[in-house]
């Protein structure tokens, strides 16, 4: 059971930050009232919200899940890919040191987004792409190695438009991945018994299995229609502002 969750507001700039999304500028107050809904479903599904000042010096920052990866055994500091975004890190260490007596951290030359980790019970599906490089990789597969977990690490540097590896799959529990085509046939997921999302609802592969609960985007009825054929409860919520600026729902909380 999952009891935890650290969220961060959107700052006025949020619009400011990184983006390869062609869908305009987002909507500052519309994406706060966003944000609102989503920490919303987080209490719904069991989730006490540790809420983070927004800040202006990081306009990604509400991105939160790529700053760490915390897991029922240990709490990692990363190393993120954008070198504008490092600085995002030392807020998620004081929270996290609230919680954890002692933090490891991905050090240089590794570069290590928490979106592209996958974390499927004791093994690790850890994305190769723009924001995270092979050291940075194998520094997480050993630092999780050191509590028993194994690791996979999948490139998607050629596949267009997935820009964290958890753009692309979610872990469903019950050995079940959700996936999109591009990945859904790889051999690391065979296992898995991937659920197929369909190529024009691929923003919907990024959901959050917060223990009785998914949270899904909204606008994206067939692989919703599918999660709730295979027994899951879902929580749509619109994500419309966060997707212009390459965000989802996994970016938006550290969850442990």
């Amino acid at each position: 059971m999952l009891t935890r969750a650290i969220v961060r507001p959107p700052a006025t700039n949020f619009g400011e930050g990184l983006t390869t999304a062609d869908l305009g500028p987002p909507d500052y107050e519309r994406a706060l009232a966003q944000h609102e809904s989503y920490c919303a479903a987080l209490k719904q599904s069991g989730l006490s919200v540790t809420k983070l000042e927004a800040s202006s010096d990081y306009p990604d920052s509400c991105f939160v899940e790529d700053a760490a990866i915390v897991t029922t055994r240990s709490a990692i500091l990363t190393r993120p890919g954008a070198p504008t975004r490092r600085g995002e890190v030392e807020s998620i260490r004081k929270v996290l040191s609230n919680h954890f007596s002692s933090l490891s951290e991905i050090r240089s030359p590794g570069i290590l987004d928490g979106g592209d980790v996958c974390e499927a019970e004791s093994h690790y599906f850890i994305g190769i792409s723009d924001r995270t490089n092979e050291d940075g990789a194998q520094q997480l597969a050993q630092l999780v190695g050191l509590h028993g977990c194994t690791s996979s690490f999948i490139d998607i540097r050629q596949i267009e438009g997935l820009l964290h590896l958890k753009s692309g799959i979610a872990y469903l529990g019950a050995n079940r991945l959700a996936a999109i085509e591009a990945l859904a046939d790889r051999k690391e997921f065979a296992v898995y018994g991937p659920t197929l999302v369909d190529s024009n609802e691929e923003y919907a592969a990024n959901c959050v299995r917060i223990n009785g609960n998914v949270l899904i985007a909204n606008g994206y009825p067939k692989f919703e229609s599918k999660l709730r054929d295979l027994g899951y409860q879902t929580i749509a919520l619109d994500m419309s502002e966060f997707e212009k600026m390459d965000g989802g729902l996994s970016c938006l909380s550290v969850r442990f």
